[in-house]
């Protein structure tokens, strides 16, 4: 695939190496039962030194003889802490620098200032379009904290993480399925096991990305969805994997949450607190046909078509999308919908739709 031209890495993107990996192995597995349930790629160990102003970035690539110097001053601070801590260190930077350079060598042309490049197209009329990674509850600020990831995965990363300008962001696309799935530790209040757990993870490929650990599935909480929508300011809903509760005679949605008896209003920030949090059911009625492939509103079952409204009714949201299977086309854009206008305009690919 020639990418050339299409793909750009940012310069200030921080570089993960391979005692940050091995730091976060070491973590998880000093934590034991309480373990976060990372993927063990030292993404976290990477924003410690970030946040700590010492990590080194795709920019310092660039001039090999300052790439060197900052990490072997980074390396002399890994190796006395590793000393402290676990009285030796293994930190020979020599390997290091010969490996990470060869690396500079082949994204030196990918690497660009992606604020200026975004800006100018921008100044162009061109559309951009992002794609967050994870979700509201895994953001390290407003998820269900410290199981969360280390990085803004809510709406505002892509201004911290893209520089783009809050006022720039026109439209902003929540992503949902039609169920809950969490991969790793945490809270998950829906959270189901047992025969229907695994029909929803079978049916709905609901195994990690990058890990292929099995997903916990739970039914649709809609505390986590009105939640997510007001930290994102959603303007439209992408529901995806209807399909997968096409079989299904009842659906459990969360509407609410009780904690010791009382109703809750907001969603909690202590993660302990979610041990003794009661989700309340309202149960839905299955459509009991097949969505699978549909493309035309009209199409779907009725009773699919009700429950899809409950949910926008109650998460206060309209839907714009929905996924009815894997492949790309297997799509339905819903008619009258605010995204439909910016979704029905022939857009080039130049453009990023």
């Amino acid at each position: 695939v020639q990418v050339a031209g299409r793909l750009f890495i940012s310069n200030r993107a921080h570089l993960i190496f391979p005692y940050h990996r091995e730091l976060e192995k070491a973590a998880e597995a000093a934590l034991g039962p309480l373990k976060i349930g990372t993927t063990a790629r030292g993404i976290g160990p990477t924003y410690e030194d970030k946040m700590g102003r010492r990590g080194l970035r795709t920019c310092d690539l660039l001039d090999p003889q300052r790439f060197e110097k900052k990490l072997a001053r980074l390396l002399e601070l890994k190796a006395a802490l590793a000393r402290a801590l676990y009285g030796k260190a293994d930190m020979d930077s020599s390997r290091w620098v010969e490996q990470y350079q060869q690396y500079a060598e082949r994204l030196r042309p990918f690497i660009t200032d992606v604020a200026v490049l975004l800006a100018e197209a921008r100044r162009a009329g061109k559309s951009t379009l992002c794609e967050g990674a994870q979700g509201t509850m895994l953001d390290v600020d407003h998820g269900t904290y410290p199981f969360v990831t280390s990085s803004s995965a809510t709406a505002g990363g892509a201004c911290t993480g893209l520089g783009i300008p809050p006022g720039a962001i026109s439209a902003v696309l929540g992503v949902t399925k039609a169920y809950t799935t969490r991969v790793g530790s945490g809270p998950f209040a829906t959270e189901i096991t047992g025969a229907q757990a695994d029909a929803l993870r079978e049916r709905g490929g609901e195994y990690g990305a990058v890990t292929g650990r099995p997903r916990r599935c739970g039914w649709l909480d809609l505390m986590v969805l009105r939640y997510s929508a007001l930290v994102n300011g959603i303007t439209s809903l992408v529901v995806t994997k209807l399909d997968v509760l096409d079989q299904l005679a009842e659906i459990p949605v969360c509407v609410g949450y009780r904690y010791r008896g009382a109703p809750l209003k907001e969603m909690p920030a202590e993660a302990d607190l979610f041990d003794e949090v009661e989700p309340e059911y309202v149960t839905r009625p299955g459509w009991q046909a097949s969505t699978r492939g549909l493309t035309d509103y009209n199409q779907l079952p009725q009773k699919a078509r009700d429950y899809l409204k409950f949910v926008a009714d109650q998460a206060g949201v309209e839907i714009g999308l929905i996924s009815t299977g894997p492949q790309r086309e297997e799509t339905i854009l819903v008619p009258e919908s605010r995204l439909a206008p910016l979704l029905a305009v022939p857009r080039t690919r130049e453009a990023g739709a």
